[in-house]
C-alpha cells in the first residue's frame, strides 16, 4: 500500500498549475496517501486546500551555504517515502532526488517531440510511470473567488519569464480606459512588476479614468488567486496569473508573441481567446528579443483587443 508519496512542484507558478490534473489523478490513484510538497514559494500555494497534502517544503536551498549540501540535507529531512515525483528536469533536483529514500522515484521527462500542451506532458509523465491511463482534466485551484462591487477587468501587464512575453502598457492602459464605463479596472503585478503597473495607472490618469485599483506589488499569493478568480473579464500576458484565470475558467484574452501557445494556452478554459501573430521569427522562446524589434508584440494594438472582447459579448 502506498501511504507517502514525495512531490517536487514546478518553481514558476504556471508550470505549477499546469501540473495540477496530474496531480490531482495522483489523488485518484492514491486516495489514502499522504503528499509532501516541496516547491517555491509561490509553486506551493497551487496546492493548498489539496486534502492529501499532509507537508509543504518551500525550496530555499540556494540561501546559504553550499547548494548541494543544503539539497542533501534536504532530501534527508523528508524521510522515508513509498513514491519520489519530481516534476522539474534540471540538475539540481536529480541530484536532491538521488539522495531520496524512496521506494519509487520519477523524474519528469518529455516523452515525445510533438507540441502538446504541458499539462497533458506532465500528466503522461504520471500515467506513464506509475501505469495509471487517467486523462489530463481540469485545473484544480481551491480557492474562493473575490466578491467585487462591479464587473470587474482584471489587467496582467507582467510576465516573471522576461520582457519578450509583455505588451506594452500604453496598449494595455488604452483597452482598460476603452472598457472602463462598462468594468471596474484592477491592476496586477508582482513586486517587480510595480513600474510597469505604475505607467498604465499615469496613463489612466491622463485619460480621465479613474475607476481603477492598482494591486502592484500589494497582494499576497492568495489574495491573488482570490482576486483573479473573481473577475469578469482578464487580459493578460502569457504568465502564471493566466493559467490561475484558466483554472477558474474566468473570460480572459491571452496575448502571446515569443512562446508556444500550443504548449501553454489557457487550459480547458472554455472562455478564453488567444491573440498572436504568428510571425515567422516566433515563437523564439527567448526572455527578450533576440533580433530587438520585438515585432511579434509590437505589431499587436488595444483595438485587435477590444475586437476579441467584443467577440466574447461581456
Amino acid at each position: 500500500m502506498i501511504k507517502k508519496i514525495f512531490i517536487e512542484l514546478p518553481n514558476w507558478l504556471g508550470d505549477a498549475v499546469m501540473a495540477t490534473p496530474a496531480i490531482s489523478n495522483l489523488t485518484k490513484a492514491y486516495p489514502e496517501a499522504e503528499f509532501i510538497v516541496l516547491g517555491s514559494y509561490v509553486s506551493n500555494f497551487v496546492l493548498k486546500g489539496y486534502k492529501n497534502v499532509s507537508k509543504f517544503i518551500i525550496n530555499e536551498t540556494k540561501k546559504g551555504g553550499n547548494r548541494y549540501i543544503n539539497l542533501i540535507k534536504l532530501a534527508k529531512s523528508i524521510g522515508t517515502v513509498d513514491i519520489a515525483i519530481s516534476f522539474r528536469r534540471s540538475f539540481s533536483s536529480k541530484f536532491m532526488m538521488f539522495f531520496i529514500k524512496a521506494r519509487q522515484k520519477f523524474q519528469y521527462r518529455r516523452l515525445c517531440k510533438e507540441e502538446i500542451h504541458l499539462a497533458i506532458r506532465y500528466n503522461d509523465f504520471i500515467n506513464k510511470f506509475l501505469g495509471l491511463s487517467y486523462e489530463a482534466g481540469a485545473q484544480i485551484l481551491h480557492y474562493e473567488p473575490f466578491c467585487y462591487q462591479k464587473a470587474s477587468l482584471g489587467i496582467n501587464p507582467g510576465a516573471t519569464y522576461g520582457s519578450a512575453k509583455r505588451w506594452y502598457p500604453l496598449e494595455f492602459a488604452n483597452v482598460a480606459a476603452k472598457l472602463s464605463d462598462k468594468f471596474d479596472i484592477v491592476i496586477f503585478g508582482g513586486p517587480n512588476e510595480t513600474q510597469i503597473a505604475a505607467d498604465i495607472a499615469n496613463e489612466l490618469d491622463k485619460q480621465g479614468v479613474k475607476n481603477y485599483i492598482n494591486l502592484a506589488g500589494k497582494t499576497s499569493v492568495e489574495e491573488l488567486f482570490s482576486r483573479i478568480a473573481g473577475l469578469s473579464l482578464f487580459i493578460t500576458n502569457d504568465s502564471g496569473p493566466m493559467h490561475v484565470a484558466a483554472a477558474f475558467r474566468v473570460p480572459t484574452i491571452a496575448i502571446f508573441g515569443p512562446t508556444k501557445f500550443s504548449e501553454t494556452s489557457p487550459w480547458q478554459n472554455p472562455n478564453a481567446t488567444i491573440i498572436s501573430k504568428h510571425l515567422p521569427c516566433s515563437p523564439c522562446m527567448k526572455r527578450s528579443c533576440p533580433i530587438k524589434t520585438h515585432a511579434c508584440m509590437k505589431q499587436i494594438s488595444a483595438d485587435d483587443v477590444l475586437k476579441e472582447v467584443e467577440k466574447l459579448g461581456i
